[in-house]
């Protein structure tokens, strides 16, 4: 794989996910830098603090101790906007005047190589200033629906797509064959290019180097972006067929990691969210994992999760590539689990269960201090983050975030060491003490 992070600014943590393949790793720091360090050793405890504030969807980090939050409103006519906080407290520094959006859907933002900010959110995207956040110029895109997810392909240019698909609120309208790619041009926002999918897609897009990968409806597809003759390209060789179980539903968002594109799938009933998952699943098949190997030669393999009907997800798995582990969940029934793999084709071996309503998605911590994840009390109404050993399951640490909404939004790692977590209702900085 090239470097995934040639479009970004380099920082730890320049856009969602850590970067476009979607590993949910912090980039490769200092020994001696406590960015997302969460050393749980010696006696230490899981901590939190806490800022109640509404919609935030995810931090990005640019240069040392700048982060920035990207929030927005919810519902057909909405708008976001950014803010730089302070990396402790958590308190606004700087705030963007409300940057036009349309019908909601989180969004994106990215801290980009050209040393700007962008956000795509609704049917816009903006380029802003770091300092002041003030907008610098602004992009309608071709169509009236919500858009989310924002990468920088290595050339630079930004990607987006629509949100469409499923039997929930995204359905795609009548005459509408798939969901659209639109790639714009850095600086200045003009279109360059753009693709209709031939299906749907609800997932957030991933892409490694100028290649971008799409989990569709029911099938993964690969779009090349030729920047020299500006086009999308759908690659005919790679369009893996992943529902093959009747009462399977949709995938969500892939990692591209080990030679494989890896996410979960039964996503239908995401859209039923209400502050919790629980329950709220409509397939009737049980809910996968899902590995689509990056080359032809391999097929698709499906492994079960929790095993009942009704299970529903809406983000990717973790996919630890050093130590062979990928962890997985099922929010319904609130069963998290690890496999160890190989190569593509060889299977997955079960390493642990564990019940555990978790439904965002996860960060894999520096320094092998684990993998942080969460765990919804319904009895008391309030979120966890819980770090566990992806080895063994085995819990290290758990804080409540103070959030009475479940986590299903983007964590990032915390330059003064610990790491952010968005809810609907709150940002939180989790550390060690």
């Amino acid at each position: 794989m090239t470097s995934e992070l040639s479009g970004y600014w380099p920082s730890a943590w320049p856009g969602e996910d850590g970067g476009p393949t979607r590993r949910q790793k912090p980039a490769a720091t200092a020994a001696d830098d406590p960015t997302g360090r969460i050393d749980l050793s010696g006696g230490a405890s899981l901590r939190a603090t806490s800022r109640s504030t509404f919609a935030p969807t995810m931090c990005v980090l640019r240069d040392d101790g700048e982060v920035f939050l990207l929030s927005n409103e919810i519902g057909p006519n909405s708008v976001s906007w950014v803010e730089r906080i302070h990396p402790e407290s958590l308190e606004p520094l700087v705030r963007s005047p409300d940057l036009a959006g349309g019908p909601f859907w989180p969004g994106g933002l990215l801290a980009h190589a050209d040393g700007s900010l962008y956000v795509t959110f609704g049917c816009h995207c903006h380029r802003l200033d770091p300092d002041t956040l003030q907008p610098i110029t602004s992009h309608r895109l071709p169509r009236e629906r919500p858009y989310n997810s924002l990468l920088s392909l290595s050339t630079g240019h930004l990607v987006m797509k629509d949100i469409g698909g499923g039997d929930g609120v995204n359905r795609l309208p009548d005459g509408v064959t798939g969901s659209e790619l639109v790639v714009l041009a850095p600086g200045s926002l003009d279109e360059v290019a753009r693709l209709e999918l031939p299906e749907g897609s609800i997932a957030r897009l991933s892409a490694d180097g100028d290649d971008v990968y799409v989990v569709g409806e029911a099938r993964g597809h690969r779009v090349r972006f030729d920047a020299a003759a500006g086009t999308l390209t759908a690659d005919p060789s790679w369009s893996p067929l992943y529902r093959t179980v009747e009462g399977q539903t949709f995938g969500w968002d892939v990692v591209l990691a080990a030679g494989s594109g890896w996410f979960l799938d039964n996503g239908e009933g995401s859209d039923e969210f209400g502050g919790s998952f629980r329950g709220k699943g409509r397939s009737s098949a049980p809910l996968h994992l899902v590995r689509m190997p990056l080359s032809a030669s391999e097929p698709v393999e499906l492994v079960e999760v929790d095993g009942r009907p009704g299970g529903v997800i809406a983000n990717p798995p973790a996919v630890d590539e050093d130590r062979r582990i990928v962890v997985g969940y099922d929010s319904s029934h609130g069963t998290l689990a690890g496999w160890r793999f190989g190569e593509p084709g060889s299977g997955l071996t079960p390493l642990w269960r564990r019940d555990q309503y978790h439904a965002g998605h996860m960060l894999r911590l520096p320094g092998g201090d684990g993998l942080m994840t969460y765990d919804f009390d319904h009895d008391r109404g309030v979120d966890q983050v819980v770090v566990l050993d992806p080895e063994s399951g085995e819990e290290l640490g758990r804080v409540d975030t103070g959030s009475p909404v479940q986590c299903v939004l983007f964590p990032a790692p915390s330059p003064a060491g610990g790491a952010y977590v968005c809810t609907f209702a709150a940002v939180t900085r989790v550390f060690a003490e």
